[in-house]
């Protein structure tokens, strides 16, 4: 049974210098119309494909508390109306820091949003304004405090490390104001150069200062010491929680689970099936409009793919791929399928195992994606 969903919002006051999600500028943009037809999808899809309740529901983007207080209550009130939630879901929502008002807070609190993810990066000023980021430390502060004191007491943040001229000392304040705030979940992650971003074209013209490789693998390194340190466990290699605040939604994603994928180039994972939404807007809405659904690939997912891709994902996972579940979901064991793979990376020190799970150890964590590579295209 599909547990969660995503709803995907494209529009962004500012376009940062290292994002390639699916976004937009915001200015003259038909987002009424989009919501429309966001409220349309979820109606037909969930006629075409229902569930009983979802556990989950995480609004991202793009920016969504871009959209104005009215239109976010329009929003949330028709995924109440259509959406089959659980009493406890946890119900997430992606903000900028300097791009929420008391009045949007109040909307998503009353419509259940208990789950706020905010896109501070780094709390220093001068890296801010290198990544293309228009908050402030001191902005990305009050607005965390401030939704705090309204009522949200399960904030995340995204940090970002590796970034143009980030020094050890800028990350380690960044951490210490971290640590002092009512925070209660950390998504810490390396800089990835993507192509079609303001970073890419910089970096192809030299003229992008990264940290070395060894740099970025001494930030990581303190990511996880400072994060186990003040009481953040580690779950996932990039993701940190205090007792009670694993995010449910992102172990949907790890545990290589079904969900609801809703918006303008949104992904699903339904009954074996992955599909890919129009990403352009008009698109978007077109295919609506036309009374169909907006997929423009639909793949069908073999049982090797699933093995797969079981293993690359539940490996991110710090308690790693639980060896009696891979057996009940797949009829086979993980040496049974994966024999060679797993032997190699033990015998280098980057998997470890026990009767219960196979894990990446430390320095697996260092290198993870050379251990994800090799469990591709091994199973057929």
């Amino acid at each position: 049974m599909i547990q969660a969903a995503y709803i995907h919002i494209p529009f962004c006051t500012h376009i940062c210098h290292y994002c390639d999600f699916n976004k937009v500028f915001l200015h003259q943009q038909p987002v009424d119309a989009y919501i429309d037809a966001l409220i349309v999808e979820m109606e037909r899809t969930f006629e075409r494909v229902p569930t009983s309740q979802l556990q989950t529901v995480f609004i991202g983007g793009g920016t969504p508390t871009s959209l104005t207080a009215k239109q976010l209550d329009r929003l949330l009130g028709a995924i109440h109306r259509i959406v089959p939630i659980a009493s406890d879901v946890e119900l997430t929502i992606e903000a900028n820091p300097d791009g929420v008002s008391d009045e949007q807070l109040y909307v998503l609190k009353q419509w259940g949003v208990n789950r706020l993810s905010f896109g501070v990066q780094t709390f220093d000023n001068e890296l801010l304004r290198h990544i293309g980021r228009t908050h402030t430390k001191e902005t990305a502060i009050e607005t965390i405090e401030r939704a705090n004191e309204l009522g949200f007491h399960n904030i995340n943040i995204d940090l970002m490390y590796g970034l143009p001229t980030q020094t050890i000392d800028q990350l380690k304040e960044t951490l210490h104001i971290t640590f002092s705030l009512p925070i209660q979940h950390v998504s810490a992650y390396s800089l990835i150069i993507e192509p079609k971003t303001v970073f890419y074209n910089l970096m192809k013209k030299r003229a992008l200062p990264l940290p070395s490789q060894e740099e970025e693998a001494h930030m990581y390194e303190m990511v996880m010491e400072q994060m186990e340190k003040h009481g953040y466990n580690q779950y996932e290699l990039s993701n940190y929680a205090q007792k009670g605040a694993v995010s449910r939604h992102n172990m949907t994603y790890w545990n290589n689970e079904h969900y609801y994928g809703f918006g303008a180039g949104a992904h699903s994972y339904v009954n074996g099936v992955r599909y890919v939404n129009a990403g352009p807007i008009k698109k978007y809405i077109q295919l609506i409009e036309q009374g169909q659904l907006p997929y423009v690939h639909t793949h069908i997912v073999s049982k090797e793919e699933q093995m797969e891709e079981h293993m690359f994902l539940g490996l991110r996972k710090t308690k790693g791929v639980n060896k009696q579940q891979f057996l009940q979901r797949y009829g086979k064991t993980v040496h049974d399928v994966f024999s060679d793979a797993i032997m190699l990376h033990k015998r280098n020190g980057l998997l470890d195992e026990t009767d219960e799970a196979l894990f990446l150890t430390h320095r697996g964590k260092l290198l993870g994606n050379e251990v994800f590579q090799s469990f591709l295209g091994v199973s057929s």
